[in-house]
């Protein structure tokens, strides 16, 4: 059921005591009631295991709002926003602890009650919160939608998923269900789909006859820090090829969708995803590099020998009409010289040499590079002559800076957008069940592939670098080379 401007949203926040509730979706949340976004008003109830007081919790979120929100307010703003602020204690597998739950929100009764309901828990509490929700009839529609956000990762490997999947099927409907990458909310990941559809010199020539390769990078300047357990077990092929770095890739791939609604954007980006060419067992070797940082053995929580890649580089393909014979590389790694992400997209030289360019010179390719953080923008090059020389050739850059045409503050926090778009019903942003498994079947051979046949080699690579060498001479096999334009590195 759609809300209307007369309906109250509550917002019940499962793992309220972790730091995504203090660093993210209260600053968030607070964010949209400053700017009078949530129609109908809103209360939000943190739900954890620590036992604390409405004051107390309350207490709590100020510290988060005083750290972490970033745009200028009056303290009245606060006083009433907090008055919104309620906490139950309780344990994510009681059902006794949710009947108590269920009666704080009965206390609102009056106008329709919306009710979105944030799983910020350790994900394998995810199906016992669901099948909670159920059993105590709080997920069932009647005067006013009901909906469950769900933090990444969305399983550890297909079989996982497709437990997960199952499990929340059974109390909930897909359209119940808004599995959260943040990196979709981000203004930049969105304006990818606006430049492209909403330009017409562009897409014409967004193709295999143009198009000589994609390069797509999501770096990251630290370490582990305090996740190395957890991310011992994870690595950064399930940190994040399986959701930020596909959802990207089929962006910049799918084809225009009939119209800007939901399930139309999301067919779209699955069936980009149905189209890429697994990498087989034989091609682990060749299209896959693999690495580490060194230092990374010495954290505490990781096992001495272990094998887990922080920094992955991989080559696929995509067998469709538009983009057969067209390379993606797809890397990301932790440690690395600067924090970026970006799209770079290489065109093809121009087919005949008309120039009397001096021996071994060819004309530089056009680039184009879509910069999503934290300078973002869009990037473009292109060749002119340089005054007063025959046909002596200079690449020059064209540049849009968000920052600059828009203020500095203009771009808000993706979990604003996501958290408004969720209470909307609008879940274009959001992952599709079946688009998660599909992730994992390219994801997990390739992981298979690393642990059983010990190919390629894990690489070492020096912090503060862009990675092992082995990455460049991956990219120089094909005569092409990696590309940071966003960070000013090219």
């Amino acid at each position: 059921m759609d809300q209307t401007n007369s309906e109250l949203t509550t917002f019940v926040i499962f793992g309220a005591s972790g730091d995504l509730t203090k660093r993210k979706l209260i600053p968030s949340l607070f964010s949209l009631h400053q700017k009078q976004k949530l129609a109908g008003g809103c209360r939000i109830i943190g739900f954890s295991t620590s036992k604390k007081s409405h004051q107390e919790f309350r207490a709590e979120m100020r510290e988060g709002i005083d750290a972490f929100y970033q745009s200028p307010f009056e303290e009245q703003e606060w006083e009433t926003f907090k008055k919104h602020l309620f906490y139950v204690p309780g344990s994510f597998t009681e059902r006794e602890d949710f009947k108590r739950l269920a009666n704080e929100l009965e206390k609102s009764k009056g106008d329709p009650d919306n009710r979105l309901y944030y799983l910020a828990a350790p994900p394998r509490f995810f199906p016992n919160i669901v099948e909670n929700l159920d059993d105590a009839g709080l997920v069932r529609e009647s005067e006013g939608f009901r909906r469950v956000v769900i933090e990444k990762p969305f399983g550890s490997d297909l079989k996982s998923a497709q437990i997960l999947n199952k499990k929340i099927h059974q109390s909930l409907d897909e359209s119940q269900i808004f599995r959260i990458d943040h990196y979709l909310g981000k203004e930049t990941v969105q304006n990818v789909m606006v430049f492209r559809f909403a330009n017409a010199m562009f897409e014409p020539v967004w193709n295999r006859n143009y198009i000589d390769h994609v390069q797509i990078t999501v770096a990251e300047d630290v370490g582990v820090g305090h996740r190395a357990k957890f991310y011992d077990n994870v690595g950064v092929m399930r940190d994040m090829f399986q959701n930020h770095l596909f959802q990207l890739l089929t962006l910049v791939a799918m084809e225009p969708p009939s119209t800007f609604e939901a399930e139309a954007l999301r067919n779209e980006k699955k069936k980009v995803l149905s189209a890429v060419r697994p990498i087989l067992t034989g091609q682990i070797e060749t299209d896959t590099i693999r690495a580490q940082y060194r230092g990374y053995l010495e954290k505490d929580g990781v096992s001495t020998n272990s094998q887990i890649a922080t920094y992955a580089a991989l080559r696929f393909y995509i067998d469709n009409w538009r983009w057969q014979g067209v390379p993606f590389y797809l890397r990301s790694g932790k440690k690395l010289k600067k924090k970026t992400s970006e799209i770079v997209i290489q065109y093809k030289r121009p087919p005949h040499l008309m120039f009397p360019l001096p021996e071994n010179r060819d004309i530089t390719a056009n680039i184009l590079a879509i910069c999503l953080q934290p300078d973002e923008g869009i990037h473009a090059t292109f060749e002119v002559k340089v005054p007063d020389s025959d046909v002596e050739m200079k690449s020059v850059p064209m540049d849009f800076k968000y920052a600059e045409s828009f203020g500095e503050s203009a771009i808000p926090d993706a979990y604003e957008r996501l958290l408004l778009d969720a209470t909307e019903g609008d879940a274009s942003l959001f992952t599709r069940s079946d688009q998660i498994e599909t992730g994992w079947e390219l994801v997990d051979p390739i992981i298979q592939g690393w642990l059983n046949g010990g190919k390629p080699e894990l690489a070492i690579y020096e912090p503060g670098s862009w990675g092992p060498a082995d990455a460049d001479e991956f990219m120089a096999r094909s005569g092409r080379r990696w590309r940071i334009e966003c960070a000013g590195e090219s």
